[in-house]
This record gives C-alpha cells, sequence and structure tokens, in this order.
C-alpha cells in the first residue's frame, strides 16, 4: 500500500465533520497515515472491557477511550481566522508549509 500523505498533524485543533461527533472540537492526539485515520481528544469515544494486568498496574473493568476516525471525517480549524478550513501547500523560503485556504495564512508554527 503506498503511504499517502496527511494534512493533519499531531497537536492540531480539529472539527469533527461527520458522525455522532459532528460538531465537536478537539486536538489531535495520533495520526496513522498508513490507515488514514486520525485520534481526537474526546471525539469518539467507545467503552472497553479492560482485563486487570498487575504487572502494568493496569486495572480492570470498562474504560473509556478515544477511537480512530478517518482523516476525511475532520477538518482543521485555522489558528489565524478560526473557521474549520481545507488545507494547501506553499512554499516559505526552502521550506514546504501548509497554509489555510479560507484567509492564506500559514498554519504552521
Amino acid at each position: 500500500m503506498a503511504r499517502t500523505q496527511v494534512a493533519i498533524r499531531r497537536n492540531d485543533n480539529v472539527v469533527v465533520t461527520a458522525g455522532r461527533d459532528r460538531g465537536k472540537q478537539g486536538r489531535v492526539l495520533k495520526v496513522v497515515p498508513d490507515r488514514n485515520r486520525v485520534v481526537v481528544e474526546g471525539v469518539n469515544v467507545i467503552k472497553r472491557h479492560t482485563r486487570p494486568n498487575p504487572q502494568r498496574n493496569i486495572k480492570g473493568g470498562i474504560v473509556e477511550r478515544e477511537a480512530s476516525l478517518n482523516v476525511s471525517n475532520v477538518m482543521l480549524v485555522c489558528p489565524a481566522c478560526g473557521k474549520p478550513t481545507r488545507i494547501g501547500y506553499s512554499t516559505q523560503g526552502d521550506r514546504k508549509v501548509r497554509v489555510c485556504r479560507k484567509c492564506e495564512g500559514v498554519v504552521d508554527k
């Protein structure tokens, strides 16, 4: 499988555009580019039954944690204009940076 470039990165603020959590905002905790998926803080929370493991100091029971979402179901929130936007690319000097399609502001720090 060819590796695709994902425009969303870790610690980006995103808004969910589809599914039961539509409209929720959160910070990206993890990006899985091989599967085109992202894990967003406080979004797509599932309940998981976990066995106790005393060696790893894990208590058993029902644990709530975030499941992954497809990248197509989230949109980056531009730090400059504060709106959900698509992402473009441009070069500044010798660096390739992500830019907001609405305000043309640079998304990368």
